[in-house]
């Protein structure tokens, strides 16, 4: 079964989510799989990634709110620091969240649904370098 790997590389804005949709879609169409499977994987402890709501952007805000109540900036009993107040915060979101994703492809095209879409979500303050492999295997 023929497999493609590509590493993605994104800068993120600080907290936030950026779409990676049509950057996942391009390495799909490059690949010449028709039908298979997809894995998006993010190199990264302190972002993840996810698979949302594509035209509310209200959505990502709220989610961002409801981690903001899970994992604070800056709580005083978090022992990790090392990077600031929301370094163990932006550790704790992704572990909350996940750093993999795996979407169908049929007629060689990513099989989202309507309203879906792929997001980096960055969870340090500052904006970052991120790092993603798409891996597409399958039947060309």
């Amino acid at each position: 079964m023929p497999t493609v790997q590509k590493s993605l590389n994104f800068r993120t804005a600080g907290r936030g989510t950026t779409d990676i949709t049509r950057e996942v879609e391009r390495a799909v169409r490059e690949a010449g799989i028709q039908t298979g499977l997809c894995n998006v994987f993010l190199q990264h402890t302190s972002a993840s990634l996810i698979l949302c709501e594509n035209a509310a952007p209200a959505v990502r805000q709220d989610l961002e709110t409801i981690l903001s109540r899970l994992a604070p900036d800056g709580d005083p009993d978090y022992a990790h620091d090392d990077e600031g107040p929301d370094d163990m915060a932006a550790h704790a979101r992704s572990v909350l969240t996940t750093n993999s994703l795996q979407i169908p492809v049929a007629d060689g095209r990513l099989a989202l649904g309507t309203w879906q879409g792929i997001y980096l979500w960055e969870h340090r303050r500052a904006p970052h370098a991120r790092s993603v492999v798409v891996t597409v295997f399958g039947q060309p």
